[in-house]
């Protein structure tokens, strides 16, 4: 699997004015990676996302899976909200199930793959449970492995933990990387916590304020499960809240990021 970013351009009118939300942003992601793109709020990163998952256009380049242009949503990208979206009406079951159903996929299939999702999750005996009979943590569980229902090729999540609190984010972080390193999915992430990016990615993608171009790509070469009291974990964070005071100011590095630090691990 290949998704490639190829010279992307966003912008919209406002009073008269072209706002450019980010602009020639290209990259490609590999299969099985965990991708986090970080940055201020407004730099375009949910944007970003959301043109990656076929739900808007951008004004200029192209997304591309294996080389097909996305054009429009598609089974082969699932999408997992900050606020998990799931139907209220349903139990953590017909949640999980209601993108096989869509998907036509028999009912056999769908009961083996219930089954292996609820125990990937740690969530076998609550497939009967509405999604108020639940704590947040499980709902965001159900909410992942909903959207890896289908097998999708790539993962897309807009801040999927931005609504817990600091204890039950950590939490959650070792929960969803447990359930990842199980499945193995390629991920693209949307977050603004520079621990959460540390922590999970493999790769971080570092965009600015102003015209929201890339001013850092840097690999996260750390063994899993990471220690987050680690010396080189440390390194890496304040690496990245240095480029993040960059970002905010909306300024291109002097330098090319990261090439000194990452030479020197």
């Amino acid at each position: 699997m290949r998704l490639d970013i190829k010279n992307l351009t966003m912008a919209f009118q406002s009073r008269g004015k072209i706002c450019v939300v980010f602009e020639n942003i290209s990259f490609s992601i590999g299969d099985g990676r965990f991708v986090i793109l970080l940055g201020p709020s407004g730099c375009g990163k949910t944007t970003l996302l959301s043109i990656i998952a076929g739900f808007q256009k951008a004004v200029n380049g192209t997304v591309e899976l294996d080389g097909i242009p996305v054009t429009k949503p598609g089974p082969d990208r699932a999408f997992v909200f900050q606020d998990y979206a799931l139907f209220p009406w349903m139990t953590v079951g017909q949640n999980i199930l209601y993108p096989m159903k869509q998907q036509r996929i028999s009912r056999s299939e769908q009961t083996e793959r219930l089954n292996q999702l609820l125990a990937l999750a740690h969530l076998e005996g609550f497939e009967n449970h509405y999604p108020d009979q639940i704590s947040g943590g499980m709902k965001q569980r159900t909410a992942f492995i909903r959207a890896l229902a289908c097998s999708p090729r790539v993962l897309l999540m807009d801040e999927p933990l931005g609504a817990v609190d600091y204890q039950m984010r950590q939490m959650l972080q070792e929960e969803l990387e447990a359930i990842w390193l199980k499945d193995r999915k390629t991920v693209i992430m949307v977050t603004h916590d520079i621990e959460e990016a540390v922590y999970l990615g493999d790769r971080v993608i570092v965009m600015s304020g102003g015209n929201g171009g890339i001013i850092e790509d840097m690999r996260v070469r750390l063994d899993r499960p990471r220690d987050r009291r680690g010396h080189r974990y440390l390194e890496y964070k304040n690496h990245l809240t240095r480029v993040l005071k960059t970002a905010l100011q909306g300024e291109e590095p002097g330098t090319e990021p990261g090439r000194g630090f990452l030479a020197a691990l």
